[in-house]
């Protein structure tokens, strides 16, 4: 059954308030205000793949900005942990605390199923490797769901979605050429709301 929550290119992005490491509110519009923003949401801090992620997106930073993106990290962490994590896992980058997670709602992130989590040959092979890169498999921190799902999104200046992308389990992230290029080398600096297309009116 398709999940009804889920949010579609060009829907208004959710604007909630959420806190940095430093306890301070970040409202998050204020966050693609300026330039289009890749809002990445983390699963729990046991997370290989999450960790694994995160480094990929630590490793090309400089190359997401010169492509005219921010980057922001959603965690299920508090202020307090969240900033222990960051400064492991995700250093020079915006890291957010939802412990309630409000936003993994907001933005149609829910449980995963079974297949999508731990019964799965992709996910396994994937934490395999995450291991050979010396990533340790844990379970999540208390307070932490192991079976939330995690999700990336592109938001425009307008505070329209660009790119939900929705993981079919949790060792599917996308890869960093998404963001770099997209779909035919795309400008994520440009609207979507009109015809897109050569001699296209």
């Amino acid at each position: 059954m398709k999940n009804t929550k889920h949010l579609n290119f060009n829907a208004s992005a959710p604007d909630l308030k959420l806190l940095d490491t430093n306890k301070q509110e970040v409202q998050l519009s204020s966050l693609w205000a300026k330039q289009p923003l890749v809002l990445a949401f983390t699963r729990h801090f046991g997370c290989t793949q999450c960790k694994e992620m995160l480094a990929e997106l630590v490793s090309a930073h400089d190359s997401i900005k010169a492509a005219g993106l921010s980057i922001v990290v959603i965690t299920q962490g508090t202020p307090e942990t969240t900033a222990l994590f960051a400064k492991q896992f995700a250093p020079g980058l915006l890291c957010l605390a939802d412990p309630e997670r409000k936003a993994y709602t907001a933005y149609g992130l829910e449980r995963g199923t079974l297949r999508q989590t731990f019964l799965n040959l992709k996910v396994l092979s994937a934490v395999k490797d995450s291991q050979k890169k010396g990533y340790k498999v844990e379970g999540p921190p208390e307070g932490q769901d192991a079976m939330l799902m995690s999700g990336t999104f592109i938001i425009g200046t307008n505070g329209k979605i660009l790119l939900p992308y929705y993981y079919d389990n949790i060792a599917d992230h996308p890869s960093l050429e998404l963001f770099l290029n997209g779909v035919l080398s795309t400008d994520w600096t440009k609207s979507f709301d009109e015809p897109i297309g050569r001699g296209v009116k």
